[in-house]
């Protein structure tokens, strides 16, 4: 019999805490037993705490760290508290110490445990206190302080307050009360519902009411029974009368000197309210006013956050005939939640579009700020209709002009702009989604990354230049390429290359491992794969060389021209695998190297290696030819396709690779001595290539050849020996 098979018949849950996170992982039927759903779940600190009786968790705190220092078994009887404030049920948990490394955990058994008879004399009274109250009371208020400070929101503020359990007396439920505009606002209740009072959403702070009283005085109000309630509060008695309720404790909510609400902590047994017992409720008040603000500056910043993104990014991403665009912004957890990292999607005339990802330079409110202009610019120099090269030198120019406001002799401030100033990269590309031609212009920005239709990843190399606002007169080159049928380029900020403690080379090696592990997906789901390899729970697994994790907001654009690669109808030649394009211009001779390198990673499935060098050999020769035998710029299209009437599988396919200048002039073949440095170009592609040529266009001429994977090389040919064998037989 397996061990599952016991667990599950004896409704015995597994449970495992993490001593590092001091996170509770547990099983489905842990899950149920703790009051949630009946699945595997992982709970916070201040989620688990809530979960447990205050008392039983004190309880169990002293038994685990003597079962630590004994290494002994731990065995301890909790009540598990629900949403409501009821105890749900109790259970027996027993764990032991489970030490790996320098690392401890506790793993465990938890299993659900008959009710507990109740004499009928302690009905309505209070839970006995057992062992040393002072120390239990230092206890419950350590306790108390730390879960209400890892509580990150006003309603898990409500919550933790509610589950805490004081020694002795511990609250049906509690009310929380905030000042507003003059006005006293109700905020939230916890408890059961049926002692639930009822409350106005906001009253006067004159009411005749104990909560708008504490605000007005400072002074808390201690009600011990119906009968006081009753007489210093005819007005409001009958808001509380069928309740089964019988003392009150208003408190006033204090943070730096002044009151900023009020806390009702309500009992459904007679509490005497002793110095000892005012003093518990004091503390805790004071507490809950730090936690009730710190709360509530979080949810405006996060407010803020969300306003300030919804304003400044693009509101959805438009529809593009012919490709298909999904985004995603992903911030960072600290600071405001919004940093420099943005996306643009921008109509153009003739039904273009410009993609744009940036990043200005800070995680604060004056790169959010920054960012924001720049977008609004980079949209108005695009509108005016410039080339993509001229919208970024504009953009540079204009975030200079925003960083540097300082007069001569002005020695500033810290506060003054003029002493931060800050630069942007950025990726533009102009694209034409009816011909999947792509102008690209790059100012510092990381390089995009396109997989071909069948899976084929390859780093795309672009011409660029320093990052907007360096150098107001800097030059941003462009380059062309050509995005094909099924093709996708995926464009994003640095935060998705280098967070999880990755440098640029190891980020990217896990960026394209994760796109080649999800290409059958849709763009959507990609996108949400690629997202979850650097932020979910599988990132610990494969953080990086640096010990830095280097959280940073997150920009992922992905575009994908309609083909069988983007889950739309293919519109390519069934037979064209995959092809590449791009231009070597005559004042960028280096970028032979870069063309050869793209031929190289084309062909990184080809079968025959020898074949790949002549490859890049021949297309070497032939782009070299046009840059110095012309003065125009060389156009490179290479592409693998099946061969006539067979498949595209590896050992059965054709490489064609075609170099197109301007020139008329066609090639010649030349007779080259032995000492010559030129004019073996075409003797070259004779040797090497199972098929050349050279066509005129319209304007200029193609220069081209064919390889047939797995024939080998054709070879020099063979020499006609027929004359001479003629003559000897003479």
């Amino acid at each position: 019999m397996r061990s599952e098979d016991v667990l599950a018949a004896t409704a015995t849950g597994l449970w495992r805490w993490d001593n590092a996170t001091e996170k509770l992982q547990l099983d489905a039927e842990a899950a149920r037993l703790l009051g949630l759903a009946a699945l595997p779940t992982t709970l916070s600190p201040a989620d688990s705490r809530a979960r447990f009786h205050p008392v039983d968790w004190v309880e169990m705190t002293e038994i685990v760290d003597l079962s630590l220092v004994e290494d002994t078994l731990a065995e301890v009887v909790l009540r598990v508290i629900g949403d409501d404030g009821k105890v749900l049920r109790r259970i027996r948990v027993r764990g032991k110490a489970h030490r790996q490394d320098r690392t401890v955990d506790f793993i465990g058994t938890a299993a659900e445990l008959p009710e507990e008879p109740r004499a009928a004399d302690e009905s309505g009274a209070p839970p006995k206190v057992t062992g040393d109250w002072r120390r239990a009371r230092e206890a419950f208020l350590l306790d108390a302080g730390r879960a209400l400070a890892e509580a990150g929101s006003t309603q898990e503020v409500l919550r933790v307050a509610g589950s805490l359990s004081m020694p002795g007396f511990s609250p049906t439920g509690l009310a929380v009360f905030k000042v507003e505009g003059g006005r006293l606002s109700y905020v939230g209740y916890q408890g059961r519902d049926a002692d639930k009072p009822r409350f106005f959403d906001e009253m006067p702070l004159d009411a005749p009411f104990p909560a708008a009283e504490v605000v007005r005085t400072g002074r808390a109000v201690y009600l011990s029974s119906p009968r006081v309630f009753r007489e210093r509060y005819p007005m409001m008695w009958p808001l509380v009368a069928d309740s089964d309720l019988h003392s009150w404790a208003y408190v006033p909510l204090i943070v730096a000197g002044r009151t900023t609400g009020a806390w009702s902590a309500m009992f459904d047994h007679r509490v005497a309210f002793t110095p000892d017992e005012r003093s518990i409720l004091s503390t805790v008040a004071r507490m809950l006013a730090q936690a009730l603000t710190r709360a509530g500056a979080q949810e405006s910043e996060r407010e803020l956050a969300v306003g300030l993104r919804r304003s400044m990014m693009s509101p959805a991403v438009p529809e593009t005939p012919g490709m298909r665009v999904t985004a995603r912004y992903v911030p960072t957890g600290g600071g405001v939640q919004m940093g420099g990292d943005w996306y643009d999607l921008i109509p153009l005339p003739s039904r273009r579009v410009a993609f744009v990802v940036g990043d200005v330079q800070g995680h604060d409110v004056r790169a959010a700020s920054l960012m924001g202009q720049l977008r609004i610019a980079l949209r108005a120099y695009a509108a005016e209709g410039h080339h993509p090269d001229a919208v970024l030198s504009r953009a540079s120019r204009f975030l200079a002009g925003l960083t540097d406001r300082s007069q001569p002799g002005d020695t500033g401030s810290l506060d003054d702009p003029a002493d931060d100033p800050r630069f942007a990269t950025c990726l533009y590309i102009e694209a034409d989604p009816s011909t999947g031609s792509l102008e690209i212009a790059r100012a510092g920005h990381p390089e995009p990354v396109t997989r071909k239709s069948d899976g084929t990843l390859m780093p795309r190399e672009t011409a660029g230049g320093l990052p907007l606002g360096v150098a107001p007169d800097s030059d941003y080159p462009t380059t062309q390429i050509v995005l094909e049928p099924g093709e996708l380029m995926l464009l994003c900020t640095d935060g998705l290359i280098e967070t999880g403690g990755h440098d640029l080379d190891t980020g990217r090696q896990r960026l394209m491992q994760t796109m080649e592990e999800h290409t059958g997906e849709d763009l959507e789901a990609l996108a949400d794969s690629v997202l979850d390899a650097v932020h979910g729970p599988t990132s610990h697994y494969t953080a990086g060389p640096l010990s830095d994790r280097r959280e940073d907001d997150i920009v992922l654009l992905m575009v994908c021209r309609n083909g069988p690669g983007c889950g739309a109808p293919a519109v390519q030649p069934p037979h064209l695998v995959r092809r590449i394009v791009m231009t070597v211009s005559q004042a960028e001779p280096e970028r032979i190297s870069l063309a050869r390198r793209h031929l190289r990673e084309l062909l990184h499935d080809w079968t025959d290696p020898e074949q790949v060098d002549s490859a890049e050999l021949m297309l070497s020769e032939m782009t070299t030819n046009v840059l110095v035998h012309t003065d125009g710029d060389a156009v490179v299209v290479a592409e693998i396709t099946a061969r006539e009437g067979g498949t595209a599988e590896p050992g059965h396919r054709r490489l064609r690779v075609e170099v197109s200048d301007s020139s008329d002039e066609l090639p010649h073949r030349r007779r080259p001595g032995e000492l010559a440095s030129s004019g073996r170009g075409l003797i070259l592609l004779e040797l090497l290539a199972h098929a050349w040529g050279a066509d005129p266009r319209g304007e200029g001429k193609s220069t081209w050849f064919e390889l047939n994977e797995g024939e080998g090389s054709p070879g020099p040919p063979e020499p006609d020996l027929s004359a001479e064998v003629e003559d000897l037989a003479a």
